[in-house]
């Protein structure tokens, strides 16, 4: 089924973006990188929005003064993971449920 097909490559699109996103964010902040950069704050500001529902869960940990650990980013890489994973299973169900052959009324 074509469109099952199309969902299925639009969620691995949107996860795996908002996942690149995430992990280059914990990259960038575990090795202090310089907010000055634009691109450091491009990253910072895109990945903001995806953080919110996460922001204060747990505290970030400061290794030296600039190097640091955000465990609310690396606890929505693995929440939005999840949701990538349960929607691929939601499009495969609903493609094997499509092609059941169906029972005839006499």
């Amino acid at each position: 089924m074509l469109s099952a097909q199309i969902f299925f490559f639009l969620t691995h699109i949107v996860i795996g973006t908002i996942e690149f996103f995430l992990a280059l964010r914990v990259f960038l902040k575990f090795l202090g990188a310089s907010t000055s950069s634009s691109f450091v704050r491009w990253i910072y500001d895109t990945s903001e929005p995806l953080l919110a529902p996460f922001q204060g869960i747990f505290p970030s940990k400061v290794f030296e003064g600039t190097f640091v650990l955000e465990f609310s980013t690396l606890l929505a890489l693995v929440a939005y993971a999840f949701v990538g994973y349960i929607l691929t299973e939601i499009i495969r169900l609903a493609q094997s449920l499509s092609t059941l052959p169906t029972i005839e009324k006499k």
